[in-house]
């Protein structure tokens, strides 16, 4: 392979940036509920002993917030594949993306879910994308992934 000549840069390698992502985290209510339970757990441990039952709460507390963290999924367009949760789909395979605020989301999940469709959804997100997959290979007829920002993945997903 030639070196470049001396005194000549050498281009940045290129990084692909996300063009579109997300984690789907839980909500205020969800962290406040979190909070309400270690406290609860930290005060059934005080009759054996106080020490214990603020070790008990904070480590309720340290647990819960990490799972929650791990388990929140991450909703991506990136380098042409679309990733929801742990599934992915090459952004060339689906078809039309339309966006679902709060009412439609349920229709969608209700009478006119079927039953082979991929569902990425997370209940205190209201609203969502349902994306129609073209890959006829694929039996999954389409996506419905929850998003906070519905229209910014529909158009990522169209660019």
């Amino acid at each position: 392979m030639p070196e470049a000549p001396r005194g000549t840069p050498l281009p940045p390698p290129r990084a692909t940036a996300p063009t579109y992502t997300e984690r789907l985290w839980l909500g205020p209510l969800g962290w406040v509920l979190l909070v309400v339970f270690a406290a609860m757990m930290a005060v059934a441990f005080v009759p054996l002993s106080p020490r214990i039952a603020a070790l008990v709460g904070g480590g309720v507390l340290v647990a819960g917030a990490i799972i929650l963290v791990v388990l929140a999924p991450r909703v991506e367009v990136r380098d042409g594949v679309f990733r929801a949760g742990g599934a992915h789909i090459p952004v060339d395979l689906l078809g039309p993306a339309v966006t679902l605020d709060a009412d439609a989301t349920r229709a969608e999940l209700g009478p006119r879910l079927d039953a082979r469709a991929h569902v990425c959804l997370r209940g205190w997100i209201h609203s969502a994308v349902r994306v129609e997959v073209d890959d006829p290979q694929d039996p999954t007829p389409y996506w419905v992934v929850s998003t906070r920002r519905p229209e910014a993945l529909v158009a990522a997903l169209h660019a």
